[in-house]
């Protein structure tokens, strides 16, 4: 199947299917490929995709609970089920008609709790392990600050979607280190790598978070001045009625 896809993806168009930096367009093209027969199923019970936004919220905050109480495998799957939603309720809202300005706010904001909900159960998780809830809090304001400048650029008029940790990456660099943990956990012989591994992933994903997030404050900074450069030159070519010198 996969050799199939590859070999249709190569000369189908992608247009539509949103991709950044690691997940180039043929991986997105994938990931769309293989939810695609949920999401028409979705559509042919004209599914509202509120519930569907709602659903993932509810999936990554159980996913949080789970990992507070060291459930980990189940947390890490709960949480990846919750940012396969993510994908798949925008799509449906395209799909059915239903794009919104106001759901579009409430897909974004729901995003933002859903990310809190999980980081919170890492921090209870991590709460007595030295300074790892410091990755814990690196991981949140990462996060926030990812998203948080992109929208405030968007208010401005700057599109900034660069960088190598967005919410796709950041879902799976914490659920793959929560499964390896959760690996770890099964033996008691590797128990002891469990805490180390998850304070780890977190270091990982909040000192990734911070360095695009600023990376995209730069790039919006940069932009916005190189806007008020130009305004200015605009503002002082000053048209004139006199003739050309040289000319009578």
């Amino acid at each position: 199947m996969f050799g199939i896809y590859t070999s249709r993806a190569i000369r189908a168009p992608r247009a539509g299917i949103k991709h950044n930096q690691i997940f180039g367009p043929f991986w997105a093209g994938f990931a769309v490929w293989l939810v695609r027969p949920i999401e028409r199923a979705l559509v042919a019970r004209r599914v509202s995709p509120i519930v569907i936004t709602l659903t993932s919220l509810f999936a990554c905050a159980v996913g949080g609970v789970a990992i507070a109480t060291d459930h980990l495998a189940a947390g890490a799957l709960l949480y990846l089920t919750g940012g396969i939603l993510d994908l798949l309720d925008g799509r449906l809202a395209r799909a059915l008609g239903r794009q919104s300005e106001a759901g579009a706010l409430f897909d974004s904001v729901s995003d933002r709790w859903a990310e809190l909900a999980m980081l919170a159960g890492f921090a209870w998780r991590l709460r007595d392990d030295g300074a790892w809830p410091l990755a814990v809090m690196a991981a949140i304001a990462g996060s926030l600050m990812v998203s948080y400048t992109r929208a405030r650029a968007e208010g401005f008029g700057l599109e900034l979607k660069s960088g190598a940790m967005q919410r796709a990456e950041r879902i799976l660099l914490v659920v793959l280190g929560t499964l390896l943990a959760a690996a770890f956990s099964a033996r008691p012989s590797t128990a002891g790598y469990v805490t180390s591994t998850l304070g780890i992933t977190l270091a990982l994903c909040g000192g990734l978070s911070i360095w695009t997030a600023i990376g995209r404050w730069v790039e919006g900074y940069r932009a916005l001045c190189a806007r008020a450069v130009g305004a200015k030159l605009v503002t002082l070519r000053i048209p004139t009625d006199e003739p050309p010198k040289g000319r009578r």
